[in-house]
């Protein structure tokens, strides 16, 4: 969704997102606690907004692994993630809503 709506991330299939989805939820499950065990005095002071960098660092670097799907910066891998954030929360309120 976030590479049809945003010209800095490129990917020339549906196959290359899927893959690239694999590889950055791997890189997610590695990296990420670290990451955010290191970094949580930024997360504290910022309320949790130094996540949103983190998970765009972490595409940024998911693109540097898979070459066919391409991050031209890091700002475009903040607004991807903020785009990704922003449909989860939007179908996980959906599909809460219908629980009830």
């Amino acid at each position: 969704m976030a590479s049809t709506l945003l010209s800095g991330i490129n990917a020339d299939s549906l196959w290359v997102v899927v893959v690239a989805s694999l590889i950055f939820g791997i890189i997610n499950a590695v990296l990420k606690p670290a990451l955010v065990i290191l970094s949580l005095p930024f997360i504290v002071i910022t309320f949790g907004f130094f996540s949103l960098v983190i998970n765009a660092m972490l595409l940024y670097f998911t693109s540097a692994i898979y070459k066919p799907f391409h991050v031209t910066s890091v700002m475009s891998a903040v607004v991807a993630v903020i785009v990704v954030w922003l449909a989860n929360y939007a179908l996980s309120f959906i599909i809460d809503r219908d629980k009830i």
